[in-house]
């Protein structure tokens, strides 16, 4: 079993940051890879980055590619999403989902593959 906790979401103007956290405990942090994912209202869930076991391979949505990163401490048991030049449309509830295995190279992966998931923290981005 892994619980993943996020923190980090709030209220940011347009062209603003923030920082995702996302701390795991159970089972071997660095046995699994690790998304995160968002939904805003009304719309469906939508991946934005994923991570390899040891952070050497990363994987961005296009939306977010170049403002976004995705890293990891496997000593932390902690992932984390920097989040620069934020728009509204990226206004969310963003979280984090663990996959198994991790293997070395990540790619998209669908939220139903995971098999750990947050329950989430809200981003609002204001114009």
């Amino acid at each position: 079993q892994v619980q993943l906790v996020e923190s980090g979401g709030g209220l940011v103007q347009t062209g603003g940051s923030l920082r995702l956290s996302c701390a795991a405990s159970g089972r071997p942090f660095s046995s699994y890879a690790f998304g995160w994912f968002r939904q805003a209202p009304g719309k469906e869930r939508e991946f934005v980055a994923a991570i390899s076991w040891n952070g050497g391979s990363t994987y961005y949505a296009d939306s977010v590619k170049g403002r976004f990163t995705i890293s990891r401490d496997n000593a932390k048991n902690t992932v984390w999403l920097q989040m620069n030049s934020l728009k509204p449309e990226d206004t969310a509830v963003y979280s984090c989902a663990a996959k198994f295995p991790g293997g070395p190279v990540v790619t998209e992966f669908q939220y139903e593959e995971s098999n750990y998931r947050g329950r989430g923290t809200q981003v609002t981005v204001s114009s």
